[in-house]
């Protein structure tokens, strides 16, 4: 069971690697300093998609590592 848990958590990995990858990336090193912020926009279509898919992968990711956590214990 413990592997099942495994294997599932590995392919969520994969998959939230790419969603993270997919997402935009529109505001290099200004965004770090606090510039760039005048470029506001909602998500639209596939970017939202993304955006939601994201979250709930990492959710998922999340729920796993604890169950897996206790499971081991």
């Amino acid at each position: 069971m413990s592997q099942l848990f495994t294997v599932i958590q590995i392919v969520i990995s994969i998959l939230l690697i790419v969603c993270i990858l997919l997402q935009q990336r529109g505001a290099g090193l200004g965004g770090v300093f606090g510039g760039g912020g005048e470029d506001y926009h909602t998500k639209r279509g596939l970017e939202k998609t993304v955006f939601i898919a994201t979250i709930i992968l990492a959710f998922l990711f999340l729920c796993l590592g604890i169950v897996r956590l206790i499971l081991n214990s």
